[in-house]
């Protein structure tokens, strides 16, 4: 019979492709994967922190595996199909891949635009959904699994993030569905849903983080936000074999605030 065990290597010689890995959510999964042994592909618009993140990756490899970093923009198609293409030429195989990347827009039914929706919906939906085509006949080779990085926004209304919480909807419905279209191949696939965590997003919408993340001492049951490396736990367990009978989930990692009154 099959124990429940953790071990440091459970990711150890599977390929995984890490989208958005230059910093926060991204990054924290890239370096535990790499400290779980897997081979990586990371992806990111900014070389420089791709590269900042490759080696905090490489420093705590059991391998010393140094991993592959493909620069590219996820708006366009060509680079993601370069993104795939480069992996399987260097690695040979995939068994992971988490789709990460995303961004977050300021609008609403009053100020929205279809420029923004279209923006947002083609990196935290159409990319995804783009990628994962790319990625399915290497992954019923390899039986391997998928996570998407959602939010919780995907389960609730929230004011002023109409392109962002349309797009988390539709990505947690986009998991549920490939969920069972890919089960009868033994590929699973399942969302982490974040609340706040202390990344650098709100700095690209304007906002102060330690503002926002002081706000979540007071909203939050557990009476703080969350840390990325909480949120890769979370994606490196769902990706690991300890996982082996989940699939469709959408796993909220919020500290409890989207079953609170506050």
């Amino acid at each position: 019979m099959a124990t429940f065990i953790s071990t440091d290597k459970k990711l150890d010689q599977k390929v995984a492709i890490i989208t958005g890995a230059t910093s926060g959510i991204g990054r924290a999964t890239a370096v535990l994967f790499s400290r779980l042994g897997a081979k990586l592909a990371l992806t990111g618009r900014n070389q420089e922190n791709l590269a900042k993140s490759a080696e905090e990756c490489e420093a705590v490899s059991p391998h010393n595996l140094k991993p592959l970093c493909i620069v590219g923009d996820l708006t366009i198609e060509s680079d993601i199909e370069r993104i795939m293409k480069s992996t399987i030429d260097t690695c040979g195989k995939l068994n992971i891949l988490v789709n990460n990347a995303g961004i977050i827009a300021l609008d609403s039914a009053e100020d929205g635009s279809l420029q923004t929706l279209d923006l947002v919906w083609k990196i935290n939906v159409r990319a995804v959904y783009h990628l994962t085509m790319l990625a399915v006949p290497h992954l019923i080779e390899s039986k391997g699994s998928i996570v998407n990085v959602s939010g919780v926004l995907g389960k609730r209304g929230y004011v002023g993030a109409l392109s962002y919480t349309i797009s988390k909807g539709a990505l947690d419905q986009f998991t549920r569905s490939v969920a069972l279209d890919l089960a009868p191949k033994q590929i699973r696939v399942n969302s982490v849903n974040p609340g706040l965590i202390e990344t650098n997003i709100f700095s690209t919408i304007g906002l102060d983080a330690k503002e926002v993340m002081k706000e979540a001492t007071q909203s939050y049951p557990l009476g703080r936000g969350g840390q990325p490396q909480e949120v890769a736990n979370a994606i490196a367990f769902l990706a690991s074999d300890e996982a082996s009978f989940i699939t469709g989930e959408t796993l909220v990692v919020d500290g409890a605030k989207t079953v609170s009154y506050k």
